[in-house]
């Protein structure tokens, strides 16, 4: 067995004939700048070739997934990657279920659970006789019945599926499991002051709106009326406007023409018939409401009130808990209850416990080692960020056994604080330990201190990187002259600058008795005209109190959200938010889109003699239309590729070998290069190419100062990451002209950036708050800690025994509190003479 994976002459992207060995059941860190090839190396070369040869071991073609262009690699294991996209969107998926934790939860309330008879409120202790072990005993108690000792009344025996949402059995019937209710909001549907044709009904549009009209209008020729859509909807009769709201199938309209069935062909669906139906459908999955313009209100189910299961259900006890109780603790607190099991039940239930005994604590450990124990059972998975979900795969695999395997990560530091990123070591050194090769794309110090072995690519991002610039131990890149990080370390270990901090514009916005989710704080105060972090383990209320409580209630004027008051804001004369939330999930929208870069490139090329000539207009240089692209893949330049099991694979065009458009359009060249080769180049490489152009240069220069100049102009942004995404609207915001005191709100704006590249980003920063403005991070980089002028640090643990202001005040002044987290390693970043090693 090879004891190494040994990669020759790696070219994919910016690889720079990269030739290199990776030890074999070690923890490899493979680091470096943003952009400087990292991905690429991990997963455009080695994921992909591991995908490749395993279908070829399978006797599968692999002819879906390309070559990697890299000459060899030998030594490989079948791998598993881990990145930080969420993929489940299903609002019935959470936390319990998808780690199985909640399978357990249920399968201890059916056995040992003890009932209350809704009839007359008697407890009935569990039965333990013929009480197995196997889950297929579900089958046999449905329809079942018992009678209750203290009234007689008959009762449903319960098993396993009545724990369950997700089944008909414990399913709340009023909310089928959802634990919320859903009703159309008609004002936001229908626009009764316009006509069809004008989008009076906001569901419908395009060639859709169109098809449904003519529908409309021969429903009417076969009923005997008239439906006209240029007619504005508040002047439809009763007829019309039964016909258009829920359709010829509806009993509204079938008691106009009771004796007339429809043909084919009129049978127009309802426009409120029809957005239930999609509604449920895709069972309210998550982003279905912003997809449908707010077409839905959502509220708590008023029957289970949002716990989602049947009343007799959650009146089930185990150990004075209900499965609601259990379910709406903290991952960490549900470890405590269960380890409690055995000194709380009685002994003859006990031998039915003994595989959760042993199972279950061991799950919720591993989690908790990840630094998410503050995370509920019920928590939907659509509401984690790309690193808790990411951590909580990580955690479920351990559990698995496998040995032999190449597990690659992207950044698993993402979203945790330094005293959390210890747990997370431990984990994957746990992985490895297995008989495992562990490869994390990481920037964290304390991740590469603890790794075997460490790759730093470099020195720069694009086309300065691409190349390995030191390896070994952290040593050892100190002792390179190339290693960007070594050349970082050495900086720390010997700079020891005199801080000055700003000490604001003497105002300040103040937050009065704030008490919501985890947040208990009687009063927090952020310095106006300074960088202000604020601080604290996972799950301690650091964007509940910033995001929730103090942007909704600046949001909202006088209706505070989670506070009694907040005080100041009239001192800011506007506020901008950038959190991690997705850029979007279209996958036409792209980097030179989504900054409007795209609109004055098309506009540039239709401008020039070529495309005059050839009557091209800017129409024609754009993919998302007819007219001058390729039509084969509707200028996307890929082809997705159905792999079944697999995720989807996307393949370069056939036709237009991925350019995205006619050979006509590419003949127009721009100082030699086609509108194919601008999307093709990276924002750096573009910017002597058009630094001339006045009204794309500004926000060309921003990008590549907030650190993103790696990234590709025609790259999905549906492949950025969460602080990639900030880090662009961040630029889009950058570039425009501010006009007063702003205050900005940040969630972790250093998210996938190299130490080096926070020095960057703190430049940026502090350009913001040196011309009036005050800026907000919710962070957890020591690096930009150490930089700000006010540390406000919450906690001092996560979930319920977090939200607590622990400490505020300058770095150096939290730095003196015991009880922080954060100020125990900021005390340590900031001492003199501070050895990296």
């Amino acid at each position: 067995m090879k004891e190494a994976i040994v990669i020759k002459g790696a070219r994919e992207n910016n690889l720079k004939n990269v030739s290199l060995t990776i030890p074999k059941y070690k923890l490899v860190v493979l680091t470096g700048p943003s952009g400087s090839g990292k991905s690429t190396l991990a997963m455009d070369t080695l994921q992909r070739e591991c995908q490749r040869q395993y279908l070829d071991s399978m006797g599968m073609t692999s002819d879906t997934i390309s070559k990697p262009k890299v000459e060899s690699i030998v030594g490989l294991s079948p791998s598993i990657s881990v990145g930080q996209h969420v993929t489940n969107r299903n609002p019935r998926s959470t936390v319990g279920t998808v780690t199985d934790i909640y399978t357990f939860v249920r399968f201890i309330f059916s056995r040992l659970g003890e009932r209350i008879c809704p009839s007359c409120n008697g407890s009935i202790p569990p039965s333990f006789e013929a009480r197995g072990l196997l889950i297929e005993e579900d089958e046999e108690m449905e329809g079942q019945s018992m009678g209750c000792p203290h009234c007689g009344a008959e009762l449903e025996k319960l098993g396993m599926s009545h724990f369950s949402f997700n089944k008909p059995e414990g399913a709340c019937e009023a909310c089928g499991g959802l634990g919320s209710v859903a009703t159309i909001n008609e004002a936001a549907v229908f626009n009764p002051e316009l006509s069809m044709k004008e989008g009076g009904v906001a569901s419908l549009n395009g060639v859709h709106r169109d098809i449904q009209m003519r529908i409309l209008v021969a429903a009417g020729k076969h009923f005997g009326f008239v439906f006209d859509p240029d007619q504005p909807l508040k002047d439809y009769g009763e007829i019309q406007r039964d016909l258009l709201y829920y359709g010829v199938e509806s009993e509204a309209f079938k008691r106009h023409f009771p004796n007339i069935k429809p043909i084919q062909g009129t049978k127009f669906e309802g426009v409120i018939p029809g957005l239930w139906r999609r509604y449920k459908e895709k069972e309210g999955e998550a982003g279905t409401q912003e997809k449908d313009g707010g077409f839905f209100h959502e509220q708590q189910c008023p029957e289970c009130l949002g716990a989602r299961l049947k009343k007799e259900v959650r009146l089930v006890r185990v150990a004075d808990a209900s499965i609601i109780d259990v379910s709406d603790w903290s991952l960490s607190e549900v470890y405590e209850w269960t380890k409690g099991l055995e000194a709380a039940l009685p002994a003859e239930g006990l031998h039915l416990l003994e595989p959760i005994l042993h199972d279950m604590p061991t799950r919720l450990k591993r989690i908790i080692d990840v630094g998410l124990g503050y995370l509920s059972m019920n928590r939907q998975t659509v509401s984690l960020s790309g690193g808790e979900a990411q951590r909580l795969r990580l955690a479920s695999l351990l559990g698995s056994g496998l040995t032999g395997v190449l597990y690659i990560l992207d950044e698993p530091t993402t979203g945790l604080h330094p005293r959390d990123t210890v747990g997370l070591i431990r984990v994957l050194q746990e992985l490895r330990d297995l008989g495992n090769t562990v490869l994390v794309i990481e920037h964290d110090i304390e991740m590469m201190r603890a790794a075997d072995h460490i790759i730093d690519m470099g020195p720069g991002a694009g086309l300065h990187g691409g190349i390995v610039v030191g390896e070994g131990s952290l040593e050892d890149l100190m002792a390179s002259e190339l290693s960007v990080t070594g050349a970082y370390l050495r900086e720390e270990r010997l700079e020891v600058p005199t801080r000055i901090r700003r000490k604001g514009n003497g105002k300040q916005i103040t937050i009065r008795q704030a008490q919501y989710r985890n947040i208990d704080i009687q009063e927090v105060s952020i310095p106006l005209g300074c960088l202000v972090s604020v601080t604290g383990v996972s799950g301690s209320g650091k964007s509940t109190l910033i995001f929730d409580i103090l942007a909704q209630g600046s949001s909202n004027g006088h209706e505070q959200t989670g506070c009694k008051e907040i005080t100041g804001l009239g001192e800011v004369g506007s506020i901008v938010i950038f959190d991690q939330s997705p850029m979007g999930r279209m996958q036409r929208s792209n980097v030179a889109t989504y900054t409007d870069v795209f609109t004055h490139l098309r506009q540039l090329f239709a401008a020039l003699p070529e495309a005059k000539k050839r009557k091209l207009t800017s129409k024609h240089f754009s993919f998302n239309t007819p007219g001058g692209r390729c039509e084969t893949c509707q200028g996307l330049g890929v082809l997705s590729v159905d792999m079944n099991f697999l995720p989807d694979l996307e393949v370069k065009c056939h036709a237009c070998k991925g350019r995205r458009f006619t050979d006509e359009v590419l003949q127009v060249k721009y100082d030699g290069f086609s509108i194919s080769d601008l999307l093709d180049m990276s924002i750096q490489e573009s910017l002597p190419i058009l630094k001339s152009e006045a009204k794309m240069a500004g926000i060309i220069e921003t990008l590549c100062e907030v650190g993103l100049g790696y990234l590709k102009w025609g790259q999905s942004v549906k492949t950025l990451s969460g602080g990639e995404g900030q880090r662009i609207r961040l630029a889009k915001e950058l570039s425009k002209p501010s006009k007063n005191h702003t205050l900005y709100l940040l969630d972790e704006p250093t998210t996938g950036l190299h130490p080096s590249d926070i020095k960057q980003l703190h430049t940026l920063l502090s350009k913001l708050v040196d011309t009036g403005n005050t800026v907000v991070v919710v962070e957890h980089s020591l690096e930009l800690i150490r930089e700000s002028d006010w540390v406000i640090d919450i906690g001092p643990e996560g979930g319920t025994v977090g939200g607590k202001l622990v400490a505020e005040g300058t770095p150096e002044q939290v730095a003196e509190v015991q009880e922080s987290y954060t100020g125990m390693f900021l005390k340590r970043i900031l001492a003199e003479g501070f050895n990296p090693l």
